[in-house]
């Protein structure tokens, strides 16, 4: 595996190839990662992923500088999984200066839910993917692999790519969970071990919301969920019913099939999120 610090670097790597497929991460890999690595494999005829904690989309009190960073450990697993080129910029080489050119997503799909809760989240996530895919996919377009546990961004990128007429195929990747039904997340490494046992009381509520909302359509079934998680100790911030096109909130006249359950809750100090399809 190949590694490229600088975007020069970068460009030399990926000259001889034509449709590179591209993985980008922050880095501290779980299987959920490796999962979209092994998905690009067959996507391009070179697997690239990135590894760049992205201070764009932090907010003050959030945990840029705790944010966990398992650098060998990720570079074995990447190799392990077939990743040709894995691109790791300083903060330096992908903002030499201040960037003060910015993506800003559509308000209407990114300022509510993550976007509300996390102000500004999504210019930062934007505006970083759109420099890696000039760096990475910039010369000759590609395939991008995003997973669906972070579903608002994949819209958003999916938007993003659309709008500006991008030359990128951006492919899903199904969440990946613990045995007991837990989403896979880098945060998930901030658990205790008993807040670990609780944290998939998360997941078990969208899904009992699911259910209630497939039999019976309604609103009050939202606020159950999350007086269920507070009365857990939870601190949710949502647990809602959307349409999967758009985000919109879900009506009695929208299909199942359609649909899909968000979730954001702080267990102690770790905030997770994860969603499920219906």
């Amino acid at each position: 595996m190949l590694i490229a610090h600088t975007i020069d670097d970068l460009r030399q790597a990926l000259a001889p190839y034509r449709h590179p497929a591209f993985v980008p991460t922050m880095g501290n890999l779980h299987d959920g990662h490796i999962t979209l690595v092994e998905q690009a494999l067959p996507l391009g005829d070179v697997t690239v992923a990135s590894i760049f904690v992205n201070r764009l989309q932090f907010l003050p009190h959030e945990d840029f500088d705790s944010y966990p960073r398992t650098w060998e450990a990720d570079c074995n697993r990447l190799q392990a999984a077939g990743c040709k080129v894995l691109f790791a910029p300083r903060e330096a080489d992908l903002y030499p200066e201040p960037q003060t050119f910015k993506v800003h997503p559509d308000p209407a799909l990114a300022d509510m839910l993550e976007g509300h809760f996390r102000p500004g989240f999504f210019t930062g996530v934007a505006t970083v993917v759109m420099k890696l895919f000039a760096c990475v996919l910039g010369q000759s377009g590609g395939t991008a692999v995003f997973g669906k546990k972070d579903y608002q961004q994949l819209l958003v990128i999916r938007q993003m790519v659309r709008q500006f007429a991008l030359p990128i195929t951006v492919v899903a990747g199904e969440t990946c969970r613990a045995p007991d039904g837990l989403a896979l997340s880098s945060r998930n490494g901030y658990l205790s071990l008993q807040e670990r046992q609780e944290a998939v009381a998360l997941s078990q509520a969208l899904r009992q919301l699911a259910v209630r909302w497939g039999q019976q359509p309604g609103v009050e079934w939202e606020q159950q969920a999350m007086d269920g998680l507070r009365a857990r100790g939870w601190q949710p911030d949502y647990l809602t019913v959307r349409r999967r096109v758009d985000l919109q909130p879900a009506t009695a006249g929208d299909a199942v099939g359609a649909l899909l359950v968000l979730g954001a809750a702080r267990l102690g100090a770790t905030r997770l999120i994860d969603n499920l399809e219906f």
